[in-house]
């Protein structure tokens, strides 16, 4: 019972999953391939489990917070791309087929990286036409909140290097072929007004509260939601 609640939350309260099944949904095909840039903390077997018949891809630096069964799905030198985004965006560009995936995950990975927009426009490359692109990022609102353990200043995380807008990123997308299809602060409704379910819920379980139960009610996060619609 608790596992079918967590999976129907995810579905409708974590926005890359929302966008993924509306992808699925208006397409009509549930067999796309996925590349999931930024594939750490057990995102694999989660996207999976939700999206049992996709192709899952995943880009990442390291095995970071990976399963035994994340590890199964990532088969090494097949569907992951063990790659710095930092260091290496020409192994990015000549690794990853052009016009390959159907949808693109970049969910809290760009503000990491100084070169973001660099690899923004190689990743876009590799969206096939009508295919998706999912882009989410600390806001520039999040300079101005409270510090809170798990981020909700942008400065709470030390790997956080640079501020990035929805005009720059939307503008790298327009340049390479896509329309953008919707933007703005990421506020998931559902997730504020069960906010004080959740918090309750917590407290009597002893669980922690953390800063990303306040994402959506304050809006700490951006995103960039496109669909290509040429090659350029």
């Amino acid at each position: 019972m608790i596992r079918k609640m967590i999976k129907y939350y995810r579905l409708i309260g974590v926005p890359k999953f929302v966008f993924l099944k509306k992808y699925i949904k208006e397409n009509k095909n549930p067999n796309i391939k996925v590349l999931d840039v930024g594939c750490g903390n057990k995102s694999p077997s989660m996207t999976k489990e939700l999206f049992p018949a996709i192709e899952y891809y995943g880009i990442d630096k390291e095995e970071y917070n990976l399963t035994e069964q994340d590890k199964k799905i990532l088969i090494k030198d097949k569907n992951f791309f063990l790659i710095d985004l930092d260091s290496e965006v020409e192994k990015l560009d000549y690794s990853i087929p052009d016009n390959y995936f159907d949808f693109v995950i970049m969910n809290h990975v760009i503000e990491h990286l100084k070169n973001g927009l660099d690899v923004l426009r190689i990743i876009s490359k590799k969206v096939k036409v009508g295919g998706s692109i999912y882009i989410e990022f600390p806001g520039v609102r999040s300079l101005g909140m409270p510090s809170m353990k798990g981020t909700l200043n942008f400065c709470d995380d030390p790997t956080h290097v640079r501020v990035y807008t929805i005009q720059e990123i939307a503008n790298i997308l327009l340049d390479n072929g896509f329309k953008i299809k919707k933007a703005g602060v990421r506020r998931n409704w559902f997730n504020v007004i069960l906010l004080p379910l959740k918090l309750s819920f917590k407290a009597i379980i002893g669980r922690e509260i953390g800063a990303g139960d306040f994402w959506d009610l304050f809006g700490f996060a951006e995103f960039v939601y496109a669909e290509k619609i040429k090659e350029v």
